[in-house]
């Protein structure tokens, strides 16, 4: 078609995923190209958390997944040129009763058998590491090899790695229609001109659905809420990510004992400092469609729950708070998948709370996969067939 640019590679979505596939993709010599149709960063990547961990990850394939993303930011650290807060402290989960130390014990036993880093940490071992912990739990778990970024900053770093390898990235993009050409290319039609391609990646996080209409293409993500209170720094709560074991019961769907908001909100504690130390309190979980708009009430839940744990920072000076939308399947595995049903489009989406936990490795692999190589993880578990497709769930 005349007056449309034509790419090797199309990357549709900005956020930490997308500029981590062009990252990949553009540094293994492949013609990239990423859209975005606001600025990047401007979804889900900029209404998070910075946490990259093992420490919440199902033994075995999860947390292994979760573990190679690790080393990978580890690396991209040396790698690009715009500093994003990268630091590796390790992270807490704490307990509090009886029956969550008992699971925690047998999760160690499990990561440990995986190869993982974990150890238990008992009472004493709580105090060592904040004096500000209530002091009737019952200690809990680290995992030494997670690490924190400021997910914004990784997002613009990673863009600008991309232009460096010769990549393209165009913002205010959007995406209105996909279909194959004569010549059995991609045509893009967007806001801001017309695009073709050999490859299309669908990296739009909880948008991917409305970008697999445009091929007839059902997708199973569903958006899940979730809010975050930014406190500012008045005392050195905690030096590192700190999470109750709740979370991992939250996150998968299990039953806690908890009281009927906290239930009803899917609030469980997630504590970040941030690099300036002031603190990211989290979190909850609700699937409320597309709905960003902060509720007061589930903030209020959230930070009560947060003074469950930590007592004395019932006085915290908020700075502001905001929701933003997970990308949510059934297995709570992401879709890293070519598309037999549509040849040469392929999806990237549906890591749920994980996004920047496994952006590193998702770029890696869908190079590989463009590039026909082996790639970095068995990629079975990640397949768009692995759902009824037909069924939107």
């Amino acid at each position: 078609m005349k007056g449309a640019q034509h790419c090797e590679v199309i990357v549709i979505g900005g956020g930490i995923i997308g500029t981590s596939i062009a990252y990949y993709c553009s540094k293994s010599g492949l013609d990239t190209t990423l859209l975005e149709k606001k600025e990047l960063a401007s979804g889900t990547s900029s209404r998070c958390d910075g946490n990259i961990l093992a420490v919440d990850k199902d033994p075995g394939f999860d947390s292994q997944m979760s573990l190679k993303s690790q080393n990978l930011v580890h690396q991209l650290k040396d790698e690009l040129e715009l500093p994003f807060e990268y630091r590796n402290p390790g992270s807490v989960l704490v307990c509090e009763n009886d029956s969550e130390l008992e699971a925690a014990q047998r999760w160690v036993n499990q990561q440990q058998e995986a190869g993982l880093d974990f150890r238990m940490m008992d009472r004493e071992d709580l105090r060592n590491e904040s004096a500000y912990f209530a002091e009737d739990l019952y200690g809990g778990l680290e995992c030494r090899t997670d690490s924190i970024v400021n997910p914004y900053m990784l997002t613009y770093s990673m863009a600008q790695g991309a232009k460096k390898n010769g990549a393209k990235v165009h913002t205010h993009t959007e995406v209105k229609n996909i279909n194959k050409n004569h010549e059995n290319q991609f045509l893009i039609e967007t806001t801001n001109g017309t695009f073709t391609a050999n490859k299309v990646i669908n990296a739009c996080g909880v948008w991917a659905p409305y970008i697999g209409e445009m091929l007839s293409i059902n997708i199973p993500i569903k958006p899940r809420k979730g809010h975050v209170i930014v406190a500012s720094r008045q005392k050195q709560v905690a030096a590192r990510n700190i999470m109750e074991f709740g979370y991992l019961i939250s996150k998968f769907g299990g039953e806690r004992k908890v009281d009927e908001l906290t239930e009803k909100y899917g609030s469980a504690l997630v504590f970040e400092p941030t690099e300036s130390q002031n603190f990211l309190i989290g979190s909850s979980r609700q699937f409320l469609g597309y709905d960003t708009t902060v509720d007061y009430n589930v903030v209020k839940t959230v930070a009560k729950r947060a003074g469950r744990f930590f007592p004395k920072i019932a006085d915290m000076t908020v700075i502001r708070t905001y929701a933003g939308l997970r990308p949510w399947t059934a297995d709570h595995l992401p879709i890293l998948s070519h598309v037999e049903e549509v040849p040469g489009f392929y999806i990237a989406a549906g890591h749920e709370g994980d996004g920047i936990s496994l952006a590193a490795i998702t770029g890696k692999v869908m190079e590989e996969m463009i590039n026909g190589k082996t790639t970095s993880i068995p990629t079975d578990p990640l397949s768009y067939n692995r759902f009824d497709a037909r069924e939107m769930i």
